[in-house]
């Protein structure tokens, strides 16, 4: 199976001249493996959802249940991240998914041994999120042990497409399988999908994937929780990376606040319509895969940072602001498709810069904090955005006050008026700053700001590549690195040593 993907690689020459998805053959056989596994999960979330609403019939349960899987997910990543680096990247992957394999293995003997009870299932769901706190950090730091630098972009829009088929698919094929064959077939079928993703972590070979030094230099090894924090001050060290990190993060906020009003607002303005709520659905799932096969087919923009941010100003314009103004099914639809189609874009460039910027032995530790910094705001924004609509928008559009005396003319006044000012609001905010972020030049140049880092591939024989001294960056906040203007080596920056008023920064 290894020697086939090889071949893959050199058969994809013409000419002399490699193909578009040349050296991908050892990514796609990881990469088929891991949407197996993710659709796969997505139907068991979905008899998950089923079988607590047949229990209980209860909206909170519901969302209890989601939390149960979020929380442990989002806090446990930095932790997960710092494993990660000290062990082999197909460890890391071994780890989430024969975690994710254990725990449903467990749950399919408890059920077909007397049934599972509803705390079981939400005990369950919290382990399987636990394990799929490693499956992010493992994954983003494996992808370049797996495909050039030249192909981080398509490969990392592979994997949000994959995500995306199995979030569009994975409900509606839990649905045939709850009604057609029950929990157990899903559960098998859950574990057959785990060992699928084992045997192509298995098979695959990663070049360099030699794993950390038994022990670091100067010392014994820190504890986990102190090697967790190092990815969080990694990112805020650099100001290209703190910069683009904190544009990202503020957007996401905003996005998942405007978002969590969607699904409401059309049911509100349909008139309770399912099915304009399936169709927006699907069409959000149909532009997430769309966007990541085209992203996948075209490698990206030449410029990074620039085409991120751009693609995060068009993202807000259509899945928030359009969606917003627009009405009936076909806008929103058409709004939020192109939005979802983006998506892929924006978050596969955003994992190049971090793959290309960071090196390799950090990539665990910061692909951890991205993890938790990113993903902190869903609980926040989802818990705010349901009391602000019931409570202030949907009856201050209802009357005309506040700013709806502004907004009331362009959103309405009926029902889901209010949600959709949230939206527009939401879209309008992530605009703001994109285009902010745009006028940093420590974000927009950050390609020549912040060299590559060189992993010792032909590539970067010659280039500008750098090494960054690891140890330094655990110990003091001292070394500068080349190309980051505000970085200590610039004699006005705090930290430089010719400064009078430099501070003193010493981790613990």
């Amino acid at each position: 199976m290894a020697d086939s993907a090889r071949s893959l690689d050199d058969t994809a020459q013409d000419g002399g001249r490699p193909g578009r998805f040349a050296g991908m053959g050892p990514f796609m056989l990881v990469w088929s493996g891991q949407a197996i596994s993710l659709v796969g999960n997505s139907v068991l979330r979905f008899a998950f959802v089923f079988e607590t609403w047949s229990a209980t019939g209860r909206a909170t349960a519901l969302t209890t249940l989601s939390l149960c899987a979020l929380l442990p997910q989002v806090l446990l990543s930095p932790l997960a991240g710092a494993f990660v680096d000290r062990v082999k990247r197909r460890t890391a992957l071994q780890v989430a998914d024969g975690g994710g394999l254990l725990i449903v293995a467990l749950l399919s003997v408890l059920h077909f041994t007397g049934g599972l009870h509803t705390w079981e299932v939400y005990a369950a769901v919290m382990l399987l999120g636990s394990a799929a706190a490693f499956q992010f950090p493992a994954l983003g730091a494996s992808v370049p042990l797996l495909v050039d630098k030249a192909q981080l972009q398509r490969a990392n829009s592979l994997l949000a497409s994959a995500k995306s088929t199995a979030d569009v698919g994975g409900p509606a094929l839990g649905g045939l399988l709850v009604a057609f064959s029950g929990l157990g077939f899903i559960l098998v079928a859950d574990l057959v999908s785990f060992a699928l993703a084992l045997v192509a972590i298995r098979v695959v070979r990663m070049r360099g994937d030699t794993g950390p030094a038994s022990k670091p230099a100067g010392g014994p090894r820190k504890k986990l929780t102190a090697e967790a924090m190092e990815g969080m001050r990694f990112l805020f060290r650099y100001p290209s990376l703190r910069d683009l990190m904190l544009a990202f993060c503020v957007v996401n906020l905003v996005m998942v606040f405007g978002f969590a009003a969607v699904q409401p607002m059309v049911l509100a303005r349909s008139g309770g319509e399912t099915a304009a709520l399936a169709s927006v659905n699907t069409a959000i799932g149909v532009g997430g895969v769309a966007g990541g096969l085209l992203m996948a087919a075209w490698s990206g923009p030449r410029n990074r940072a620039r085409g991120m941010l751009l693609g995060i100003i068009g993202m807000c314009l259509s899945a928030q602001v359009a969606m917003a103004l627009v009405g009936g099914v076909v806008g929103w639809c058409a709004a939020i498709l192109v939005g979802a189609a983006l998506m892929p874009m924006i978050n596969g460039v955003m994992q190049a810069i971090v793959q290309t910027k960071v090196p390799q032995e950090w990539h665990g530790r910061v692909f951890g904090a991205v993890m938790f910094l990113s993903q902190l705001s869903v609980p926040l924004a989802t818990a705010v955005s349901g009391p602000l609509a019931d409570e202030v928008f949907e009856p201050q559009a209802a009357a005309g006050t506040g700013i709806f005396v502004v907004l009331g003319p362009l959103v309405g006044d009926g029902p889901g008026s209010g949600m959709a000012a949230m939206l527009l609001i939401a879209g309008l905010c992530g605009i703001a700053v994109g285009v902010l972020s745009m006028t940093r030049r420590t974000v927009r140049e950050i390609d020549t700001l912040l060299p590559d880092v060189s992993d010792g591939s032909p590539e970067d024989t010659g280039s500008e590549a750098t090494d960054i001294d690891a140890t330094a960056i655990g110990a003091t906040d001292s070394s500068g690195r080349p190309g980051d203007p505000e970085g200590p080596e610039n004699p006005d920056h705090p930290d430089h040593p010719e400064n009078p008023g430099r501070k003193e920064f010493v981790e613990g």
